[in-house]
């Protein structure tokens, strides 16, 4: 399951399953409320993220550009080894902060 939660005006989206096709819409779902309002701060913490397939990587960017088009942006913390090994074999590391926690994520958006 994926919920979204606030931390002052930012939002964290987390899960404890896969992020793969089975979650796509859940995820988009959780995601397009946070999008439509506003200047979105958007954090996704994949802590409880065991894996990630071709499609969820593909909603990590789509979400990305999503946030990126209403002048606002998306981190990801705490990815654990095999989904970090997975971000870094694609690329993606270049093309998103990486966090080892949510509050360094969080704060990121103070700066």
């Amino acid at each position: 399951m994926f919920e979204m939660t606030k931390r002052g005006a930012v939002n964290v989206l987390s899960g404890n399953q896969p992020l793969t096709t089975a979650h796509f819409k859940e995820v988009t779902d959780l995601c397009d409320e946070c999008i439509e309002n506003g200047q979105p701060r958007l954090v996704f913490d994949l802590s409880g993220v065991p894996l990630m397939d071709s499609v969820g990587l593909e909603l990590l960017l789509d979400l990305r550009d999503s946030c990126q088009k209403r002048g606002g942006a998306m981190q990801i913390c705490s990815p654990n080894p095999l989904c970090r090994d997975i971000l870094v074999a694609t690329g993606l590391t270049s093309q998103f902060a990486v966090f080892d926690d949510q509050a360094a994520a969080v704060g990121s958006y103070s700066r």
